[in-house]
């Protein structure tokens, strides 16, 4: 590691990765503490998630009244709805699920 905390990533990486010059790498801390490197890639935008957000983002605005802190009861019934489900975001969808 040099005095600015950088790094060198190693050729078997960069191959792995295929990196090349100028290419951006995405580091993700895993729940263990390991950390997984991967190559980024922009992705591409969600016209109809963009709009959600949108219509979410001038609601608000529009309607600071209606917003509410998230209590404790809410926090507790989501993570008991989710306690057992595992999910990874990495992982392509199969083609029944697209």
């Amino acid at each position: 590691m040099t005095d600015r905390f950088q790094t060198t990533v190693p050729s078997a990486v960069r191959q792995a990765l295929q990196l090349g010059k100028k290419d951006k790498i995405k580091y993700v801390i895993q729940s263990d503490g390991s950390v997984l490197m991967k190559r980024f890639q922009a992705e591409e935008a969600d016209p109809v998630l963009d709009q959600f957000l949108s219509f979410l983002a001038v609601d608000m605005q529009q309607h600071p009244e209606k917003l509410q802190p998230l209590t404790a009861s809410m926090r507790h019934s989501v993570a008991s709805l989710v306690a057992d489900v595992d999910i990874d975001l990495d992982v392509p969808l199969s083609d029944k699920d697209e």
